[in-house]
């Protein structure tokens, strides 16, 4: 068994406010939890509507599926014109 974590910093250019930044967000997490099937919330800078820090986590038995689904959840918010992803890491754990 292996777990993968991400850690995504996200820089939030289009957010005025912490209800753009909470509808930006609420959006894309709902879309990588239901495409990606993994679970992510945010951890950090929750008060803070230029910033936001995520972690998403995927266990499973193969690291080459870990690492593809966290290869491509990075991918999706760096595709977003509304968001800088300033920073990311990725981790495997295994017990």
């Amino acid at each position: 068994m292996v777990v993968g974590i991400l850690v995504l910093d996200l820089r939030l250019a289009g957010c005025r406010s912490l209800k753009d930044k909470r509808q930006v967000l609420r959006s894309l997490l709902d879309k990588t939890r239901r495409e990606f099937k993994v679970a992510i919330a945010e951890v950090g800078d929750q008060d803070l509507w230029g910033n936001a820090l995520l972690c998403a986590s995927c266990p499973s038995n193969a690291v080459d599926h870990v690492e593809s689904v966290l290869f491509n959840v990075e991918k999706l918010f760096e595709n977003h014109p509304d968001i800088e992803v300033a920073s990311s890491i990725r981790d495997l754990w295994r017990p």
